[in-house]
């Protein structure tokens, strides 16, 4: 029935949009949020075409994403729930999701390590709330995004050594739940609202939420958020109402909350206040009143028009001003008056007022002092103000009675196309209708002044600080907040109409009270009389779900009570969320914060960016593209993600279009990625800036970063359960050269991991640690260290013993530190092999969980700070890679070759620190010094029939060749790489070159494309130079 409802209703507005054109509804008196410049529908709609378009086009080369089935191993072993893991059962061969993450989360529950009362410090508190998702539905990818930093920025404090307290909460969403109910009513029951009382109709809501509200907790748990689930708050919970009951009477007490009559969006339909916005395009239609030609777009609404409004600057009126007109149906006299407000481009320049169906009409009702007529009802019909022949008429089919009748009257003067906004109700597809509603209202000027205010003087930061522009710009013009909601399940407003005995007076009286009977005496109080001759009546209305959000930094520590989690906690350290909350819910917890407890309610704000799918659309359940974290995690195939977009109720086009992007990007379904990818992935994106584009297959690149550290700890396992107990790290001083320069880059990334957290720019740690062990750790140390490891070498053997102990204690010590550094992002895989590690450390025994071990300061690593090494490594490091190009160019694949490097004395000195490290690296078996300028050499000369190759400009290496090389081929070869790298470069530039380049291009691809141009234009330089090394031998 609500389906058919809603295809019918739909086709009979589009039906009368294509005929007569429509009026929209400017932004409500009600809606706070500041204009800045939204596309025009137009724009929208082909913007909408072109990503549909790029979705269904059957030419789309894009193979879509490309996995192999993993084994999945299980954690077999009998564990109880909230035991711990035994870490001593054989480790796996490969890393599996499934077997890491199981049993962890329950234990780390049971410990209680997320309680901030257990916490051991007693100074340090960070505190702060996770943004209540609403009840009505599942968290997606952007959700899972906002969890991961949190949770990242959590842990990374608990381990700091802080009193660490993150708030779970869910939303009672209002207007969502509501809707969802009655759908769901109308499906199974064929009932609506209305066939029931409200105290049943709320039995049915508390049911379904019973139901449902845990899956948004499982999720939460599934993802690792170390939230303190002893404090979880759900907004409609006993504590939090009587906290919103609370602020609503002080506000009220205080004079920021009143009742007035004020135009609202109205959903006809649904027949409750709206917000949300669309954008159409209608007509125009000019109409003789008089002697003024009057244009407008609503002429169903001229039964309500009370005045004519024309610019007092325009020449074309002057003669009018303060004249009157006659209306063309009621007869009645309307005066002409005169407003800056009116646009004199607008059709003839003069506009009719209709003050109770247009925001702008309204406001100049209140400059003029006019009457307003409402002309439309609550249910879309029109009213008995406009006499028999329009009565109880449809809006829309009002339009065209009323269009004709001007015809026939000789007073229509045409029409023209006129683009303009139109709001649509987000939960029935209706066109909301501006009408005249009593309704609560909170002041906001001066509360978004102090808004403002406490940013200017530093009180509140912002990051990034580029949304300080858009938060001075809107609080600045800030307009009053309608609180009221027609609405039966949220926060019922504690304000009673007072009705007295015998009393003749009409107009309304209104009281509040935290309960019936307080405001039943503070009714006598103020009208003076016993409480038994009052009669209360509570507005049956509830509140805006904006405003019971707006109190949760406070209202889930115990306010108004004076608690100790409300001593210790409050303010919260920070606020993180989405970008797209800083007007709904950010400004409003500052403005409510400040003024109900005197204080901000966060002293730093920090915003993410949005999630985006690959064609660039927000993920929205509207769209049929969100992806459930879950379902990342575990993985899912093509066949259960097109099951969920019809179990979605999308719009039929939608639903093709969801389905169609579907099979083209997950063909073979989504792979098992893990916890840990997803939030690596998530963690690695730069959030603070523009909108990410989420992929799929970089979530699954992370989980093969996930398998490179598992190998890399098995690897580490399997030496020291050949080799001595590891040294402390106090007591390990490395001493060959490689393992200097690995303890530098430790330390190096330790102070990018400081700075990156202590910035909140999470994708620098990603990048930090996941460049440390993949490049330095796993490609450069692990592999240099297999001879010493083995017990090859030059010295003696209590010298080879000496290499072979430090180099195990400073694997060790880099693997267990790297550990830490990843553990915030990362909970499960570091956890699982941190334990595995334990054994090995040099611990009292107290040690239980990664999660609450200090995390990894500089300061512990002074005595490994080695900057020099990193300097003179990247020229051992140039030195192997053109070693390697040489052998690729030889084609050489098992022969070890000598390798002669001609070069200046520092470098030389240099090259024999890292001679060893150059052999295994380079896999060639001996590196000849020669230095000409100084006389020095090691060696013979290098021999002439040798692959030439040239490094830094400066050094001159010869790979020896058995069977001598051939100078033409590779001159040839290195020749054919030069053309196709200057066509690639060629190619690059053009495109940095093209018009508005730097505004249309984001910063991101930018960066990238400047860094493979440099790349590129260096490779071609050491083309040149192996070229002109050729020619010289």
């Amino acid at each position: 029935a609500w389906r058919t409802f809603k295809k019918k209703f739909n086709r009979d507005l589009q039906k009368a949009w294509s005929t007569w054109g429509s009026r929209l509804c400017s932004q409500s008196s009600s809606s706070t949020q500041p204009s800045h410049h939204p596309r025009t529908q137009a724009e929208k709609a082909k913007r909408r075409q072109a990503r549909e378009k790029a979705i269904l086009s059957s030419d789309v080369n894009d193979p879509g994403l490309l996995w192999s089935d993993k084994e999945k191993i299980t954690y077999t072993a009998a564990l109880v729930p909230g035991e711990k893991k035994d870490t001593t059962l054989p480790f796996p061969q490969s890393y599996s999701p499934e077997y890491v993450e199981f049993g962890w989360y329950q234990w780390w529950e049971k410990q209680g390590f997320f309680r901030s009362c257990d916490a051991h410090a007693v100074d340090k508190y960070f505190s702060f709330c996770i943004p209540p998702p609403n009840v009505t539905g599942t968290l997606h990818l952007g959700h899972a995004l906002t969890v991961a930093i949190e949770d990242a920025l959590a842990r990374w404090r608990r381990m700091q050594g802080c009193k660490v307290l993150w708030v779970p909460g869910c939303d009672h969403a209002g207007i969502a739940t509501q809707s969802v109910v009655e759908r769901k009513l109308m499906r199974e029951q064929g009932k609506c609202r209305r066939d029931y009382s409200r105290e049943e109709f709320l039995k049915q809501v508390w049911r379904w939420k019973d139901e449902k509200g845990d899956e948004i907790y499982h999720q939460l748990r599934k993802l690792g958020a170390s939230l303190d689930w002893n404090r979880a708050c759900f907004t409609m919970d006993p504590g939090f109402s009587s906290a919103v009951t609370e602020a609503f009477v002080r506000l009220c007490d205080s004079g920021l909350i009143y009742r007035s009559e004020a135009l609202v969006n109205w959903s006809c339909a649904l027949e409750w206040t709206q917000r949300s916005c669309l954008a159409g395009l209608f007509c125009l239609f000019p109409v003789i009143k008089g002697e003024v030609a009057v244009s407008t777009t609503r002429p169903e609404t001229m039964l309500g028009d009370v005045a004519i409004a024309v610019h007092p600057d325009d020449p074309r009126y002057k003669d009018l001003h303060g004249k009157h007109c006659r209306h063309p149906f009621t007869e009645c006299l309307l005066p002409i008056i005169t407003d800056s407000m009116v646009d004199v481009t607008f059709g003839t320049g003069a506009v009719k007022v209709t003050p109770a169906h247009d925001h702008t009409d309204f406001l100049l009702s209140q400059r003029h002092s006019l009457p307003r007529l409402t002309v439309i009802g609550g249910d879309g019909t029109m009213t008995s103000d406009c006499g028999q022949w329009l009565e109880g008429v449809k809006r829309f089919d009002a339009r065209e009675r009323v269009i004709t009748a001007l015809m026939e009257r000789k007073l229509f003067r045409g029409k023209k196309e006129h683009p303009m906004s139109l709001p649509i109700c987000s939960r029935s597809g209706d066109v909301t209708e501006p009408l005249l509603k009593k309704q609560w209202f909170v002041r906001c000027q001066e509360m978004g002044r102090k808004a403002v205010q406490v940013m200017d003087e530093g009180d509140l930061q912002i990051i990034p600080h580029f949304y300080t522009k858009m938060w001075k710009s809107w609080l600045s013009n800030i307009s009053d907040w309608c609180i009221s909601r027609q609405l039966w399940w949220g926060h019922q407003i504690p304000a009673y109409r007072v009705t007295l005995e015998n009393s003749k007076d009409t107009e309304e009286q209104w009281v509040w009270g935290r309960s019936a009977a307080e405001a039943r005496q503070r009714a006598a109080v103020k009208f003076g009389v016993n409480p038994d001759a009052i009669t209360l009546t509570q507005d049956p209305d509830v509140l805006d779900t904006w405003f019971s959000s707006g109190l949760f930094p406070f209202a889930m520590l115990g306010w108004p009570q004076q608690t100790e989690d409300l001593k210790q906690f409050y303010p919260n350290s920070i606020l993180e969320t989405g970008s797209d909350l800083i007007f709904f819910w950010v400004a409003r917890m500052v403005m409510l914060g400040r003024e109900l407890t005197g204080q901000l309610p966060f002293k730093q704000v920090l915003f993410h960016s949005l999630v985006r799918d690959k064609y660039g659309r927000k993920m929205s359940k509207s769209l049929g593209n969100v992806i459930d974290p879950l379902d990342v995690i575990s993985g899912v195939s093509l066949e259960r993600l097109q099951e969920k977009v019809r179990e979605g109720n999308l719009d039929p086009r939608e639903s093709v279009v969801a389905m169609e992007a579907q099979k083209k990007d997950f063909p073979k379904g989504i792979p098992e990625c893990g916890t840990d990818a997803l939030r690596f992935a998530l963690c690695s994106y730069k959030a603070q800036g523009e909108d990410i584009s989420l992929s799929v297959s970089h979530v699954l690149s992370c989980r093969h970063f996930c398998n490179k550290m598992w190998q890399t700890v098995r690897f580490t396992l399997a030496t020291l359960h050949d080799a001595s107990l590891p040294t402390s790290l106090a007591e390990t001083y490395p001493l060959s050269g490689m393992d200097r320069w690995i303890c530098w880059r430790l330390y190096s990334t330790v102070q990018q991991c400081e700075r990156g957290f202590q910035s909140y720019e999470l994708h620098t740690v990603t990048s930090a640690l996941h460049s440390f062990w993949l490049h330095s750790l796993c490609d450069v140390y692990l592999e240099s260290i297999k001879p010493v490891l083995k017990g090859e070498g030059s010295g003696c053997e209590e010298q080879r013993d000496r290499e072979k102990q430090v180099a195990v204690s400073v694997l060790y010590h880099c693997v267990s530190i790297s550990l830490a550094l990843l553990s915030p992002i990362m909970p499960f895989l570091t956890e699982e092999l941190w334990q595995r590690l334990l054994p090995y450390a040099d611990s009292d025994g107290t040690s239980r969980s990664l999660c609450v071990q200090p995390y990894p300061k500089t300061s512990q690593l002074e005595h490994w700070c080695f900057p020099k090494e990193e300097a003179d490594f990247s020229l051992v490091q140039e030195v192997v890679r053109v070693a390697r190009l040489l052998r690729a160019q030889c084609q050489l694949t098992k022969e070890r070759p000598d390798l002669w490097a001609v070069c200046a004395p520092d470098q030389a000195e240099t090259l024999l620190r890292f001679r060893s490290a150059v052999c295994t690296l380079g896999r060639i078996s001996a590196l000849h010094l020669h230095c000409p300028e100084a006389g020095f050499s090691d060696s013979p000369p290098p021999p002439k029939a040798s692959a030439v190759g040239v490094v830094d400009h400066s050094i001159c290496l010869h790979l020896s060749v058995q069977n001598g090389i051939n100078a033409d081929k590779q001159r040839a070869l290195l020749s054919q790489r030069r053309e196709k790298l200057a066509s690639k470069l060629k190619q690059a530039l053009a495109r940095t070159q093209t018009p508005n380049y730097a505004e249309k291009v984001p910063n991101r691809v930018r960066q990238e494309t400047e860094n493979k141009i440099a790349a590129m234009e260096q490779e071609l330089k050491n083309i040149e130079d192996q070229l002109l090394a050729l020619e010289e031998t």
